[in-house]
C-alpha cells in the first residue's frame, strides 16, 4: 500500500501527512483551503488535488481528518467525495474526532460499495501529531485494521484495535471524559500550591513521581504557572468532543456529573475570550 491520500491539513492532518510522506509513501492531499494544499505540497513534495474524490482515486487507503460529523460527511458523502473517487477494496480510516453513530452509518455504506471503513480517532494533540507520536483508537474489522496499521505507524506511537465499528470513537469519549477532570484537578491544585508559597518546579518533580503523577503534569505545569495557553488543543475543540460524550452517555444512560462541570468551567473559558486556548487554561479561570 504506498499510494495514499489525506483528506484535511488542519494542526493535526497537515504533519500527519507529512510523516506518510517521510516514511516512503506516495501521497496526495485535499483541503478546503487549496492555498493550505499547495502550501503543503511545496512542502512535503507530494501532490493535491481539488476535490476529496480526486485526491481519493487510486489510493489504497484515505485518510480523513476534519471537524465534526458534518465535515466528515460532507467529504466523504458529496457528490465530490472521498466514496467516489475510492476503488473498490480500499480503505477509508477517519481520525476526525465524531459520533459512534457516524462510524456505524459509514462502516454501512462503505461495506455496501465493497470498501472498507475504520474510525480511528487520535489523542497527543498538536504536538502528538507534529512528533509523530500519536496514540489511535481504532473501530472495525480486524484484517482491515491490520492491513491500515502499518500506514498509520507513520504518525502513530501506539495503534490499538477498540473492537467492531463505533468502538474507536467511544475510546476517545472515555479519552477525553479522563482528560477534563485531570485538568480541572491540575487546575486546582496549582492555584492551591501558588497561594501556599510553593517551588513548582520542586512540586512537581516530587509529586510525578507518585500517585499524582500524569502526562498533563509533566507537560503542562511550566505553562499553567506562567499563564500561557497556546501549546495544545482548544477548548473550542474540547467542547465539541465532550458534547459527542454526552450524547453517548444519555443513550447508554451514564451520569458524567464531574465532566459537566468542567465542560461549564470551559465555557467559562470560552467567555473569557479563551476559545482557542488550549485546555490547560481552565486555570486562568483563577487568575482572574
Amino acid at each position: 500500500m504506498k499510494k495514499v491520500a489525506f483528506i484535511g491539513l488542519g494542526v493535526m492532518g497537515y504533519p500527519m501527512a507529512g510523516h506518510l510522506v517521510k516514511a516512503g509513501f506516495e501521497v496526495c492531499v485535499y483541503n478546503r483551503s487549496t492555498e493550505k494544499a499547495k502550501a503543503w505540497s511545496e512542502e512535503f513534495s507530494g501532490r493535491y488535488e481539488e476535490t476529496p474524490a480526486a485526491a481519493a482515486k487510486g489510493c489504497d487507503i484515505v485518510f480523513c481528518c476534519v471537524g465534526n460529523d458534518d465535515d466528515v460527511r460532507s467529504v466523504v458523502l458529496g457528490d465530490e467525495g472521498i466514496l467516489v473517487g475510492m476503488h473498490e477494496g480500499a480503505i477509508l480510516v477517519d481520525h476526525t474526532t465524531a459520533s459512534a453513530e457516524l462510524a456505524l452509518e459509514l462502516d454501512v455504506i462503505t461495506k455496501s460499495q465493497s470498501k472498507h471503513f475504520l474510525d480511528a480517532p487520535v489523542s497527543g494533540g498538536q504536538a502528538g501529531a507534529e512528533n509523530g507520536v500519536l496514540t489511535v483508537m481504532v473501530g472495525g474489522e480486524p484484517s482491515v485494521y491490520e492491513q491500515a496499521k502499518p500506514v498509520m505507524d507513520a504518525f502513530a506511537r501506539f495503534t490499538q484495535l477498540m473492537g467492531e465499528a463505533g468502538s474507536g470513537q467511544l475510546a476517545k469519549m472515555v479519552n477525553q471524559i479522563c482528560i477534563a477532570g485531570v485538568v480541572q484537578g491540575l487546575a486546582e491544585a496549582f492555584t492551591f500550591a501558588e497561594n501556599a508559597g510553593l517551588n513548582p518546579d520542586l512540586l512537581v518533580e516530587t509529586i510525578s513521581k507518585g500517585a499524582a503523577g500524569s502526562w498533563q503534569m509533566e507537560n503542562r505545569y511550566k505553562t499553567m504557572f506562567a499563564g500561557e495557553y497556546d501549546f495544545g488543543f482548544a477548548v473550542d475543540w474540547m467542547r465539541k468532543d465532550l458534547a459527542i460524550a454526552f450524547a453517548e452517555a444519555k443513550k447508554n444512560g451514564t451520569e458524567l456529573p464531574v465532566t459537566k462541570l468542567v465542560d461549564g468551567y470551559y465555557e467559562e473559558v470560552q467567555a473569557m475570550g479563551g476559545n482557542r486556548w488550549d485546555t490547560s487554561s481552565l486555570i486562568a479561570r483563577f487568575k482572574k
